[in-house]
């Protein structure tokens, strides 16, 4: 991609208008000093003290903070949290950030709030250690009444965007935002004329989506067409060639240290390598910051494979971001696409 063609996508970020439908979660990071370490009296177990807590939104909250990284200028928030004190956390700090419209973010007592608690040790001189996560779930159905809302919300905000991000991060079907009933919200939504761009991922693979962009890994789109053994190259380009060619829409496929690739309708393919590794790395938010990128750039005009390239390029900023899930802005890219040309 040449520099003002980078410059001509990226700066029509500002006035794009996205929604995030999906399932927000609060990642709390619970910081450990290891030097502050005693032993309870009452049971002789270890205790870590914690000196410090900090929280930002995490799911599709992670995708949304990296839409606000990228500086786009209008994002809806479809999805809920619990009346807790989680959820008090997880839509303040949604709202804080520029840009963010909570008019269809659901506060309800029929729900808990999604959360990750991480404890992190933290040595002088030593790079984050992460100990076992203690998480909070729904592990109920989602009511009714909580999914008919969230249909008829991205009903009403789908006619006011350029684009919708649908990430499902529940392990349990139907427990969390993206029910069935939401589902065929999309599918009517696609139906329509014009109607926006919808890019969707989902951790448990997208069997039963509607048509859409797919974006998946190798593991998921293995799953997805029941091939147990991992997929090489050509069976990931054959499958992913079948899927958008059903579907009439692209399909991007990650491939971790091996990159992207990208299928068209047309059956046209695109191969983008993931950038040599610079450090330690943790991979967390990886696939999200993928997720939001190729939506920005597609929204903005770039064809598939510059916005394969730039997505592999935020990819690689966030994974050298460590003890947090990153994020990466217009300016941090290119300084990396520039340093990586030269």
């Amino acid at each position: 991609m040449r520099p003002e063609r980078f410059d001509e996508v990226t700066g029509r970020y500002a006035g794009l208008r996205l929604a995030v439908l999906g399932d927000f979660c609060l990642d709390r990071y619970l910081e450990i000093d290891p030097g502050r370490s005693e032993r309870s009296i009452e049971t002789g177990l270890q205790v870590h003290n914690v000196v410090r807590v900090r929280a930002q939104p995490g799911g599709a909250g992670t995708v949304l903070g990296n839409l606000v990284a990228l500086g786009v200028g209008t994002i809806h928030a479809i999805g809920f949290c619990g009346e807790d004190g989680e959820g008090y956390e997880l839509r303040r700090a949604l709202g804080a950030l520029p840009g963010v419209r909570l008019e269809h973010f659901l506060v309800t007592p029929l729900r808990r709030t999604f959360t990750y608690a991480k404890p992190m040790i933290l040595a002088p001189g030593a790079h984050p250690r992460e100990l076992e996560r203690l998480d909070s779930k729904n592990w109920s159905a989602t009511p009714e009444t909580v999914s008919a809302a969230l249909a008829q919300a991205l009903q009403a905000v789908a006619c006011q965007v350029d684009g919708i991000i649908v990430l499902d991060q529940v392990d349990l079907p139907e427990t969390g935002v993206v029910t069935t009933l939401v589902r065929l919200a999309i599918s009517t939504i696609t139906r329509a004329t014009p109607s926006p761009l919808i890019i969707a991922d989902s951790r448990r693979g997208l069997r039963g989506y509607p048509p859409v962009i797919f974006k998946m890994n190798a593991a998921e789109l293995g799953a997805l067409i029941g091939q147990a053994a991992p997929l090489d190259d050509a069976g990931i380009q054959q499958a992913a060639r079948s899927l958008a060619g059903e579907n009439g829409r692209p399909v991007f496929i990650t491939r971790a240290e091996r990159g992207i690739i990208g299928m068209g309708a047309d059956g046209g393919v695109d191969l983008v390598p993931a950038l040599p590794v610079r450090g330690e790395i943790d991979v967390v938010g990886a696939g999200d910051s993928v997720t939001a990128n190729l939506a920005c750039a597609l929204c903005a005009g770039a064809t598939r494979s510059e916005a394969m390239q730039l997505a592999m390029l935020a990819s690689s900023l966030v994974i050298h971001q460590l003890g947090t899930t990153g994020t990466a802005n217009v300016a941090q890219i290119r300084a990396l696409r520039q340093a990586q040309l030269s």
